[in-house]
Order: C-alpha cells, then structure tokens, then sequence
C-alpha cells in the first residue's frame, strides 16, 4: 500500500479488528499493532510510523504518556487518540500532552478514518463532543482570557481552519493568501501561544477560549 503507515495501539482485539479492516479499506497501511502501551511504544521507535492510533485507557503504560513520549522523539509520528467521553482528565492530559486527533471511541469507524486523512494532511481533528467535554471541565480563569487573546483577527481566523481539521493549502485557498503567508501566521500563532505545534496551540486556544 502507498497510504500512510499506522500503528494501532489498542487493548481490545475486536476494537483493534475492526480499525484495521476499516483502515486498510481506505487505502492506509496499518504495519504494526499492539494491545498495551509497553508494546505500542516498542512498535512505534521500532517501525516509525507516519500515524499512530492510541487508546487512553490502554493497560501497561497509558495513551498520555505514551503520547507525550512519543511526541518527545525525534521526528515523531501524528497521534490520533480514542478516548471515551467520560475520560475529561485524560482527555485534557492527552491535549497537552500533544496529540493531534480526539476522537470518540464509540464513533463510527468513518469518522476516526476522517481524522486520521485530516492528520495525514497536516491537520488537526477534534471530535465535536470532545471539544465541549473539555470546555465543560474548565474553570479559573479561562473566561477571562478570552478577552485577552494576544491573536489578531487573521491569526483567530487561521487558528479557527486548523481547529476545524484544514491543512496548510487549504487555509491558503480559502482565505486568498500564499502558502508562506499562512505558514508565517502559524509561526507566530505558536510563538505567542508558546505552543509546541499546531494540535497544542490549537489545545491553547479552546481552554482560553480565544477560538469555540
């Protein structure tokens, strides 16, 4: 297969079955699985993936820190998470921690192929369910800050497209401008959010509520 190359890190073989055949149906080429974090994490500096897809309820070493480990490596893969709705904690772990999907476990294996081409392509996919889980769960301040925002209305526009899944090229047709022009703006909406990439600034700005 020429589609991007997945790991699968999921402790439930019918769950693991049934994204593998829908992955592989897509056209994605799914060369590794494991059923706990231990083995996933071994998979992943092992095979190097273009994509890894991991649990957060997995046993041996959970998703968060498997993401977040994952994400410290050089030239790491895209992460796309499942998570279950009632896990808000691991949820706002896995943000930042950096992973660049959410998506509902129980969703239709449509979706999650959705997040994983949206990731491919430079990406970000927030499942609509996990967005207003977390912003149910945040308190403090965070309302506070949405008067603050240090983005202008372009960046807020950009930030906005990369919430909503859209690549670099596509947030270029869309508003008109050079793909330099977007990437420029991207630099410095991380440099101001102090965010690592894209998902994390992305992260940023739903718990500030400088985008919704």
């Amino acid at each position: 297969m020429n589609g991007p190359r997945i790991v699968i890190v999921e402790d439930h073989a019918l769950v693991r079955t049934g994204l593998r055949t829908s992955l592989r149906s897509s056209g994605f080429d799914v060369v590794g699985e494991g059923p706990d974090g231990i083995v996933g994490s071994a998979l992943i500096a092992e095979l190097h993936p273009d994509i890894a897809v991991v649990d957060l309820g997995i046993p041996g070493k959970d998703g968060v820190t498997l993401t977040r480990e994952v994400k410290a490596a050089p030239n790491p893969p895209r992460v796309v998470v499942l998570t279950m709705r009632e896990e808000e904690s691991a949820v706002l772990g896995a943000l930042r921690a950096g992973a660049d999907a959410y998506c509902v476990k129980s969703s239709p294996p449509e979706s999650i192929v959705d997040a994983i081409r949206t990731v491919a392509a430079g990406g970000a996919y927030f499942d609509p369910r996990i967005a207003g889980v977390v912003l149910s769960r945040l308190t403090g301040n965070a309302g506070d800050k949405a008067n603050a925002s240090p983005l202008t209305a372009r960046e807020t526009e950009i930030l906005g497209l990369i919430a909503e899944g859209a690549a670099n090229t596509e947030i270029a047709m869309q508003l008109y401008v050079s793909l330099g022009t977007v990437k420029t703006h991207i630099a410095e909406i991380l440099r101001k959010l102090e965010a690592a990439d894209r998902a994390n600034a992305t992260a940023i700005a739903l718990r500030c509520r400088y985008i919704s």
